[in-house]
């Protein structure tokens, strides 16, 4: 299989923080920013595998910035590291200042996708060659984090996490 790179899966949306969408405060409540993740990380998966695609887990979200009421949100998506038959998609959300149109980032999340066949049954997918610093930096870290879900969930020895164990043996 032919590797892709991360920005041929990048997945881009802009939307509008509407008044149905917020909470007391005039914010974004958390529940309609983790759907628009979902969204843009499902077609970033979708592009780089192009077979249908399941959400297996959200493995990390930071809430770091509230978004008022009226900001314009971006959520970028892109697959930072493929597996077998997953992918992991790393998710950076951005508002855009209202009167300098300056974009400043307000949360990011990485979550975990699977290619499926017709029948639910999971298929291979093509493997990331990242080629910038940051995706370098994503992609390598990528295999730590599936190491110690993994190892959390019971489905991994700690020994035989050999990422992780670098990590501590520096």
């Amino acid at each position: 299989m032919v590797a892709k790179t991360p920005s041929e899966s990048l997945t881009v949306l802009t939307d509008l923080v509407l008044p149905s969408e917020t909470n007391p405060l005039n914010n974004l409540f958390g529940g309609e920013l983790l759907a628009r993740m979902d969204r843009a990380a499902s077609i970033a998966a979708r592009r780089h595998s192009r077979r249908i695609v399941v959400t297996a887990s959200v493995n990390h979200v930071a809430f770091n910035r509230a978004i008022p009421l009226g900001s314009v949100v971006t959520v970028e998506a892109k697959v930072s590291r493929s597996f077998k038959s997953s992918m992991e998609i790393f998710i950076d959300v951005w508002i855009e200042d209202r009167e300098s149109g300056q974009r400043n980032k307000a949360n990011e999340a990485i979550y975990t996708f699977v290619a499926v066949d017709d029948t639910g049954r999971p298929v291979e997918v093509p493997p990331i060659k990242p080629e910038t610093e940051l995706e370098i930096q994503r992609f390598e870290a990528a295999l730590r984090r599936k190491q110690l879900s993994l190892v959390l969930a019971g489905k991994m020895k700690p020994s035989e996490a050999t990422e992780l164990k670098a990590i501590f043996n520096d």
